[in-house]
């Protein structure tokens, strides 16, 4: 073997870091793939927000190729994007209040179905979706299944006029509050043309007691506790799906 092919071989050497990547990628399409069991033909379909439920929409895509009848709400200017681009079709909920079943991902489940969401930043439009939904399906790598939410942190959405007020109000709740950027390094603007506040409480002992006072802010327009939402959490763990119901 040549220096070329010497060369190949070790640029062809997978980091442990890569090979963890590439595990939680098959376990995030594994649950994906779990998920399409609750979709049925003729129905209105949530699509989520994430690279969990970006596997979702790929495969919702492939059974709509095969024949299903669907019509989906995407929770974002992303998702909404994916799913035409494979031909999923769309609706609005000015068309559509109803929603049988929406799937998504979450940053974090505890054993209750509590969740935190708003990694990528469409927690509005996911909670707005999720809250005409009659079953709202979580898909997630085993990583995100724990046993009390907070080390994740949470996303708060906020109006720019009360950003500065809002950030030391859930300071003095006891959280370091930061504003979320964008790749750009400006703040991170929603498609709703907000920004976002990362809220690192630590563990959240009280999340229903939280999600009160958030709610009580104004100037807060959404945040990322969703409670009493979820009907079902699927966990990939290896390849085994545990299934979470609440």
């Amino acid at each position: 073997m040549g220096s070329d092919d010497n060369g190949r071989a070790r640029n062809e050497k997978v980091s442990p870091m890569a090979n963890d990547l590439r595990k939680i990628d098959r376990e995030k399409e594994a649950a994906a793939r779990a998920s399409l069991k609750f979709v049925k033909d003729g129905q209105v379909v949530g699509l989520g927000t994430g690279s969990t439920a970006a596997f979702f929409i790929k495969l919702l895509a492939e059974q709509v190729k095969n024949g299903m009848r669907i019509r989906g709400i995407p929770t974002s200017v992303k998702s909404g994007e994916l799913a035409a681009s494979l031909g999923i079709p769309l609706t609005t909920l000015d068309e559509c209040q109803e929603i049988a079943v929406t799937v998504d991902g979450a940053d974090e489940v505890d054993p209750q179905l509590r969740l935190i969401k708003g990694g990528g930043g469409a927690m509005l439009r996911e909670k707005i979706v999720a809250s005409a939904t009659k079953q709202l399906v979580i898909v997630a790598d085993a990583s995100k299944q724990v046993p009390v939410l907070g080390k994740f942190p949470l996303p708060v959405e906020v109006i720019r006029f009360a950003q500065a007020l809002i950030k030391k109000r859930i300071e003095a709740l006891g959280a370091n509050v930061s504003v979320r950027a964008g790749a750009d390094g400006q703040p991170f603007v929603t498609d709703e043309n907000h920004h976002i506040l990362d809220c690192r409480f630590g563990e959240i002992r009280d999340a229903d007691r939280l999600a009160q006072e958030l709610n009580a802010m104004p100037g807060v327009v959404e945040h990322g506790l969703f409670i009493g939402m979820a009907s079902v959490a699927l966990f990939a763990r290896g390849n085994e799906i545990v299934e979470l119901r609440r």
